[in-house]
C-alpha cells in the first residue's frame, strides 16, 4: 500500500508546526519546501523532526528542500507562503505581494504534482484561495482554504471554558469569512446535544463570538506575532480527512455557485471532506439574520478576488 504523502509550501511558523502535526498522527511522508534563502533551516527543521519518530512512534520520510521536484506525487499539498500584512501596508499592497507568491507556487505545484488536493492557508485567504485555482487550473473541488476550522475551534475552547466542560462535548458551526467577516451560528451550536443557548444567557454567548471573531488579534497582541499551532492543527485536520477518506463535516473555504446562491466564490461553509477533497457543500437553513451576515461577508469575499483577478491579469 503506498504511504500518502503531504507537502507544505512555507517552513515558518504555521508550516513548521503543519509538519509537526502531520507527523505525529502518522499521516504520511512530509516534504516541507521553503525559498533558497531558507534552504538550510528548512533542512535543519526536517531532520529535526524526523529525530521525533522513535519517540512519538511515527514513521515517515520527512524531507527538506527547496526543490519543487521533491514534492512530486504528492497527496496534499498545505499552501502557507506568503507574507503577513505589516504596518503601513495597504490591503491591496498585500494582496499584490501574495497574489506573486501564491500564483508562484501554484505554477510550480500544478506542474509537479497535478492530482494533488491543495490548502490553502495563506493571507488574506478568500482572495489567495482564488489565485491558487486560478493558476492551477485544478477542478474546484480540489482547492479549499482553512479559517473555518480555526474559528470553530476557537470558538469551542471559549465555551469550554465558560462552561467549564470538554470540548470534547462542543458542536458548533460557524460560516463565512475569517475574523470579521464570520457568521455566527448559535443555534448550531450544542453541548453533548443541549442547545447551547439554554446554558449561556444571550448577553455572554454574544461576548465569546465577539472574542472567536478577535482571536487572532488577541494571540498577537500577546506574542506580536500571528497564531501558528490553531491554525496549523486546523489545517492538519482537513488534511487527515482528505487522506484518509475519513468523510467529515468541516467548515471550509469551498467554491459555491448555485450553493447559496454564491454565484462561483470560494467561500466558507461546511463542507464533506474525503479523498477527492470537497466532495460536497451542505446547505443549511438559515434565518433573514443570518442570510443577511453571510451575504456581507460574500460581498466582501467579492471585493478581495475583484483585486486578486486585476493582478493576476496585469
Amino acid at each position: 500500500m503506498k504511504r500518502a504523502k503531504i507537502t507544505i509550501v512555507g517552513a515558518g511558523n504555521v508550516g513548521a508546526s503543519c509538519a509537526v502535526w502531520a507527523a505525529q498522527k502518522n499521516l504520511g511522508d512530509v516534504c516541507l519546501l521553503d525559498i533558497p534563502d531558507f534552504a538550510d533551516k528548512t533542512k535543519g527543521k526536517a531532520l529535526d523532526l524526523a529525530q521525533c519518530g522513535p519517540i512519538d512512534r511515527f514513521d515517515a520520510n520527512i524531507v527538506g528542500t527547496t526543490d519543487y521536484a521533491d514534492t512530486a506525487d504528492s497527496d496534499v499539498v498545505v499552501l502557507t507562503a506568503g507574507v503577513p500584512r505589516k504596518p503601513g501596508m495597504s490591503r491591496d499592497d498585500l494582496i499584490q505581494t501574495n497574489v506573486k507568491i501564491v500564483g508562484s507556487v501554484s505554477e510550480q505545484i500544478a506542474r509537479v504534482a497535478p492530482g494533488a488536493v491543495l490548502i490553502v492557508v495563506s493571507n488574506p485567504l478568500d482572495a489567495m484561495v482564488y489565485t491558487a485555482w486560478k493558476k492551477t487550473d485544478f477542478p474546484t473541488q480540489r482547492v479549499v482554504g482553512q479559517a473555518g476550522c480555526l474559528d470553530i475551534a476557537r470558538y469551542r475552547t471559549f465555551l469550554a471554558l465558560e462552561l467549564g466542560c470538554s470540548v470534547e462535548d462542543i458542536s458548533a458551526l460557524l460560516m463565512g469569512g475569517h475574523g470579521d467577516d464570520m457568521v455566527p451560528l448559535p443555534r448550531y451550536t450544542s453541548v453533548a446535544g443541549i442547545p447551547v443557548t439554554q446554558l449561556i444567557p444571550p448577553d455572554r454567548l454574544t461576548a465569546i463570538l465577539e472574542r472567536a471573531k478577535m482571536g487572532g488579534g488577541e494571540i498577537v497582541k500577546l506574542m506580536g506575532t500571528s497564531a501558528y499551532y490553531a491554525p496549523a492543527a486546523g489545517t492538519i485536520q482537513m488534511a487527515e480527512a482528505i487522506i484518509k477518506d475519513k468523510k467529515r463535516i468541516l467548515p471550509c473555504a469551498a467554491y459555491c455557485d448555485k450553493e447559496y446562491g454564491v454565484g462561483g466564490y470560494f467561500v466558507g461553509v461546511p463542507c464533506v471532506l474525503g479523498c477527492n477533497g470537497v466532495e460536497k457543500v451542505i446547505e443549511v437553513e438559515l434565518d433573514a439574520d443570518e442570510r443577511k451576515l453571510l451575504a456581507s461577508s460574500v460581498e466582501h469575499v467579492k471585493e478581495l478576488v475583484a483585486v486578486a483577478d486585476g493582478f493576476l491579469k496585469a
